[in-house]
């Protein structure tokens, strides 16, 4: 995962902004359950966009993906649900799609290593040993 419940909590602000969002029993406690299953998403996601460039798992996490992927969980809660989506999160969720799209071609990087091509297509061809042909196209053996 790119982001945990705690680092989204706090980068909405508090414990209560993500309250007001995943709330769906109204029992004044954030859902565990789709604040987890949003967090997954988003990171599954990002995964999309940077598999073609990056091994993953990533040995670290970037911190524009821990902000990529809060942006892209509350995005998910809001719209899933209704409740609270507004036009400025539906911007940053376009935004994080936007960056993750260019990391993914390498026009912008995460400061990690890209993926290396598999040996095989880097190497040269093959080569075949074994008993000299019998026959050939100018000898032919009657």
């Amino acid at each position: 995962m790119y982001a945990t419940a705690q680092e989204l909590e706090t980068r909405l602000g508090g414990g209560e902004a993500l309250v007001i969002l995943a709330d769906r029993d109204g029992d004044g406690v954030a859902d565990a359950e789709l604040v987890e299953r949003a967090l997954t998403d988003a990171t599954a996601e990002i995964d999309s966009y940077l598999a073609a460039r990056y091994t993953l798992p990533l040995p670290t996490v970037p911190a524009v993906l821990v902000r990529l992927a809060c942006d892209m969980a509350v995005y998910r809660i809001t719209s899933e649900y209704g409740a609270g989506l507004t036009e400025e999160r539906r911007q940053r969720y376009e935004d994080a799609v936007a960056w993750l799209r260019r990391a993914g071609s390498g026009d912008v990087s995460l400061g990690l290593p890209p993926q290396q091509a598999p040996a095989a297509t880097l190497a040269a061809p093959g080569l075949v040993s074994g008993k000299p042909r019998a026959f050939d196209r100018l000898r032919r053996i009657m």
